[in-house]
């Protein structure tokens, strides 16, 4: 399977201007895990739609690459992701809560399915919200609805649950809003983990985003490193979703 599928999920005009990088504060004491993840809810995410342009820097055990990104969301609804390389689109995504679309341009394939066949893929739950989630700075999960143990560990606020098929969840923010630092998901019986962290953030009049994502994800088959750069950000623009793929492609199947 080409490697813009991994980089499209693993994530996944004018700029609003930014306030600077946020000032985050280290933690100095355990606090409940109610308090934590209630104050982690009360950052700011007001927008109905939001338009990313990004940097991306992919790397696996075979080859690195350097691309840049268009990622337009209608919020709870769609999002669409569109791959360049010297400006010319190799591959383009498209995601609802019903189903992923996606075609790349190099192997001339496509695929059309649903979260399903992207977990088994990823190895850990997907849906939706939760690519939603990890591209604006939320937990992946609803922290509200699992049962999560908190404690202190290098200046961070850390939430650690564990599911009923084993599957260990962690979760660490800082202590000035509660933003994300990390977020790890470990299947140990299966040898998959997937990890992002989240250097810094940024404040605009809708919302705190991350300013840059760092994502690894290893398996069997080996890691995958995936860096995405914010370079720019606009909210509630008029966006349109266009998807089709181009004919003679050839359809692709995920097991």
């Amino acid at each position: 399977m080409n490697n813009y599928f991994g980089i499209i999920i693993l994530f996944l005009l004018v700029s609003c201007k930014s306030k600077a990088v946020l000032t985050e504060i280290a933690a100095t004491g355990v606090m409940p895990s109610t308090e934590i993840i209630a104050n982690h809810y009360k950052n700011k995410k007001d927008f109905k739609t939001l338009y990313i342009k990004a940097d991306i820097d992919y790397q696996d055990a075979k080859q690195s690459q350097s691309l840049s990104a268009e990622i337009k969301i209608l919020k709870d609804q769609k999002i669409l992701v569109s791959l360049r390389f010297l400006g010319i689109t190799m591959a383009k995504a498209l995601i609802t809560p019903e189903s992923v679309k996606y075609y790349e341009k190099l192997n001339g394939t496509f695929f059309e399915g649903n979260f399903n066949s992207l977990t088994a893929f990823l190895g850990t739950d997907l849906d939706f919200q939760k690519v939603q989630n990890l591209l604006i700075g939320l937990a992946l999960d609803d922290l509200n609805k699992g049962n999560y143990k908190s404690s202190l560990g290098e200046n961070l606020y850390q939430l650690e649950g564990k599911s009923k098929d084993e599957t260990l969840k962690k979760f660490t923010f800082e202590a000035s809003k509660f933003l994300l630092k990390n977020q790890q998901i470990s299947q140990g019986t299966k040898s998959r983990t997937f990890e992002v962290n989240y250097p810094e953030h940024k404040e605009y009049p809708e919302a705190i985003l991350p300013a840059k994502l760092l994502i690894e994800a290893n398996q069997t088959k080996g890691k995958t490193n995936v860096i995405i750069d914010y370079s720019s950000i606009s909210f509630n623009e008029e966006l349109t979703f266009p998807f089709s793929v181009p004919e003679s492609y050839k359809q692709i199947f995920i097991d």
